[in-house]
């Protein structure tokens, strides 16, 4: 008896259904240094002592950002969510570097920073998904 293809069809979704969710993390982590990148280059028009450039981090899924980073201060990253801070306990005044003080001009590196990047890293993460789900499909590891 021939096949008609539905066994090999429900088989490939089964597999897409079960594709590890895991493969994606990398993805989303290369993205968010790319965007930390962006940051520290356009931050180093403001550099003094260099603090600021060495506190914006990439916070992997599951792990802990600093203390008093921005945005929002210490938080954990979801399962599916790599975070770029700037800040953390010794350097407190990135937000007063990006939009300026009455007292100092604004030197912004954030906001650039990700109008810069957006696009690509949306991109990027939208192939990473697709390659992800092509190759389960196919039954590829």
């Amino acid at each position: 008896m021939t096949s008609n293809g539905l066994k090999e069809t429900l088989a490939a979704m089964e597999r897409v259904r079960r594709a590890p969710r895991e493969k994606i993390k990398p993805v989303l982590v290369k993205q968010a240094g790319r965007f930390a990148s962006a940051a520290k280059t356009l931050a180093e028009t403001s550099r003094d002592t260099g603090a600021l450039i060495d506190s914006i981090e990439v916070t992997p899924p599951g792990q802990t950002t600093p203390l008093y980073s921005q945005p929002g201060g210490s938080r954990v990253a979801g399962e599916f969510e790599a975070i770029v801070t700037a800040g953390n306990s010794a350097v407190r005044y990135p937000h007063l570097v990006e939009f300026g003080t009455s007292k100092t001009e604004a030197q912004p590196f954030w906001f650039p920073a990700l109008r810069l990047t957006r696009k690509a890293i949306q991109s990027a993460i939208n192939r990473g998904g697709r390659k992800i789900f092509r190759d389960a499909w196919k039954g590829k590891p």
